[in-house]
C-alpha cells in the first residue's frame, strides 16, 4: 500500500513540474488544450487515470461541473481544497453581452498549489461550452460575453495538493464610455424608455452633458458613415475593430470625422448637442448599438459604475470543518441571500461540511453531497452535545449510510462515545479520538 501511494506521489510530482515548465505566464490563457484538460492528458499518459485517486479526479471535474451553486455576481468567497480527495467547485451566474468579467484568485500557499479555472457558457439542454479557460498564478482572467445568459466557472486544484483560496468575480464595461468625463456626463434616458407618448421604445442611451461637451470614440474602429436624418439630426456611425455591431451617435451639434476615417479609443468624433428631434430638449448624445438584427440594449457596454463584492464576514476558522445547525429549523438556500429559494430546512444539530465562505454565508455540504448555502449565524461547532451510552454493538462508519459506508472500528456496548452532530436516523460521534458515524 504503502509503495503504490510513494508511486503515485512521485507520477504526480512529475507532472507538476512538467505543467510548471510549460506555464506561458501569470493565469495564461489557452486556445487549445485547456490547462485543465492538459493535467488531465497528462494524469492518462502517467497511468493514474486507471488509478482510483485518479479516476476519482476526472469524475469530480464532471461532477462538479454538472452540480454548480448559484450566485450573483459581483462575488467573492474564500475557500479551501483539501489534499485527501480530489476537491471542485462550479459557480453559475448570469452574465450580459457587452460586460467584461474579471475573475481574479489568490492562493495560500502560493506555489505549488495549483487550481485550474474554466469558464463555460451553459446551453441546455446540449452540455456547457467551454468558453475561457486558465491556470492560476495570482493574476486576473478577463473575458468578453459577447452572448447573454448563464455562465458556470468551475475551479479544480491538482491532486494531492492543498490549500486556501480567494477567489473574486466583478462585471465591468466592454467600452469605453462615449462622452467626456470632463461634461460631467450622466444618463438620463435607458433603453426601452417610452418615446412618442407609448408609440415607440427608447433604443439607446440618452447622455447628458454640456453642449459642445466631446463626444469620443468608444473603441478603437473607423467611423462608416457621417450623415444628417430627422430624428437623430447629425449621426456619426463607428464599427469598433474586431467587432459585430456598430457604434451610434445622435443629435451631435457637430461632425469632427470623416467616412473611412480610424480613429482610437478616446478620439473626438463630435460635440454633444441637441439636432433632430431634440431640438426642445437640453444638450445629450443618444448612443446606440445596432447588430445585423438590429438595436441591442448598451448600458453594459458602457456601464462605468463597476459594483464591488461585501467582504467576507463569516469566520474563516470554519473552512474545511464539520458544523452542525444551531437553530431549530436553519434553512439552506440555493443563493447567499436570505431572500433566496431555501433548498432545505434543516432541524438542530444536522451535520454540514464547511467549504467556503462568502459574505456571511458559508458554503456547505450536507453528508449527502447536497450543497448550498447557510448564514454563518445559524451554525456552532460540532462538538461535545452529549455522552452516550451504547446498548448494543454498533460498526463506526464513514458516513451515514448502512449499506455504501465503509466501517472504520466495532463499538462495543457499554462504551462511551460523544455525540458531535446528527443526519436523518445517524447520530455522528467521536469515540477514543476517531470520529464517525453510527445509527440512532
Amino acid at each position: 500500500m504503502l509503495r503504490s501511494t510513494y508511486k503515485l506521489f512521485s507520477a504526480i510530482l512529475l507532472i507538476m513540474v512538467a505543467t510548471s515548465c510549460s506555464k506561458r505566464g501569470p493565469l495564461a490563457l489557452f486556445k487549445k488544450l485547456s490547462p485543465h484538460d492538459a493535467y488531465a492528458q497528462k494524469l492518462r499518459d502517467a497511468g493514474l487515470g486507471n488509478t482510483a485517486m485518479g479516476t476519482a479526479w476526472l469524475r469530480q471535474a464532471d461532477a462538479t461541473l454538472n452540480n454548480p451553486l448559484n450566485i450573483n455576481i459581483p462575488y467573492k468567497e474564500t475557500g479551501y481544497f483539501p489534499d485527501e480527495k480530489p476537491g471542485g467547485t462550479a459557480l453559475r451566474f448570469d452574465a450580459k453581452r457587452g460586460q467584461k468579467l474579471r475573475i481574479s484568485i489568490t492562493k495560500k500557499p502560493v506555489t505549488n498549489f495549483n487550481i485550474y479555472l474554466d469558464l463555460f457558457q451553459e446551453q441546455l439542454p446540449q452540455p456547457a461550452k467551454l468558453a475561457a479557460s486558465a491556470d492560476t498564478l495570482g493574476a486576473v482572467l478577463e473575458f468578453e460575453v459577447k452572448q447573454a445568459g448563464k455562465y458556470i466557472l468551475r475551479l479544480q486544484p491538482e491532486l494531492l495538493r492543498s490549500g486556501e483560496y480567494t477567489l473574486t468575480i466583478t462585471a465591468g464595461p466592454t467600452l469605453g464610455f462615449p462622452v467626456a468625463a470632463s461634461g460631467k456626463p450622466r444618463i438620463g434616458s435607458f433603453w426601452g424608455d417610452g418615446r412618442d407618448e407609448g408609440g415607440r421604445k427608447h433604443e439607446g442611451l440618452d447622455i447628458f452633458a454640456p453642449k459642445r461637451t466631446p463626444a469620443i470614440a468608444a473603441a478603437n474602429g473607423t467611423v462608416t458613415s457621417v450623415t444628417v436624418n430627422n430624428l437623430g439630426g447629425n449621426v456619426v456611425f463607428l464599427r469598433p475593430d474586431d467587432a459585430d455591431y456598430t457604434l451610434y451617435y445622435a443629435h451631435l451639434d457637430a461632425q469632427l470625422v470623416q467616412p473611412g476615417q480610424n480613429v482610437l479609443l478616446g478620439d473626438t468624433i463630435g460635440l454633444v448637442g441637441n439636432t433632430g428631434n431634440a431640438r426642445t430638449t437640453p444638450a445629450h448624445l443618444h448612443f446606440g448599438i445596432y447588430t445585423n438584427s438590429g438595436a441591442i440594449d448598451p448600458l453594459a457596454f458602457v456601464d462605468r459604475e463597476v459594483k464591488q463584492p461585501l467582504p467576507v464576514s463569516a469566520p474563516l476558522k470554519n473552512l474545511n470543518a464539520t458544523l452542525r445547525s444551531s437553530g431549530k429549523s436553519s434553512k439552506m438556500y440555493n443563493l447567499p441571500s436570505d431572500k433566496a429559494l431555501a433548498v432545505q430546512t434543516l432541524p438542530a444539530n444536522t451535520a454540514l461540511s464547511v467549504s467556503a465562505a462568502t459574505e456571511g454565508w458559508y458554503k456547505v455540504s450536507l453528508p449527502d453531497g447536497q450543497q448550498g448555502f447557510i448564514s454563518s449565524r445559524n451554525v456552532t461547532e460540532a462538538d461535545n452535545i452529549r455522552s452516550i451510552t451504547l446498548k448494543t454493538d454498533q460498526p463506526l462508519l464513514n458516513m451515514p449510510d448502512n449499506v455504501g459506508a465503509a466501517r472504520k472500528k466495532l463499538l462495543n456496548a457499554g462504551e462511551k462515545v460523544s455525540l458531535l452532530a446528527t443526519y436523518n436516523n445517524y447520530l455522528l460521534v467521536k469515540n477514543d479520538g476517531e470520529t464517525g458515524w453510527i445509527e440512532q
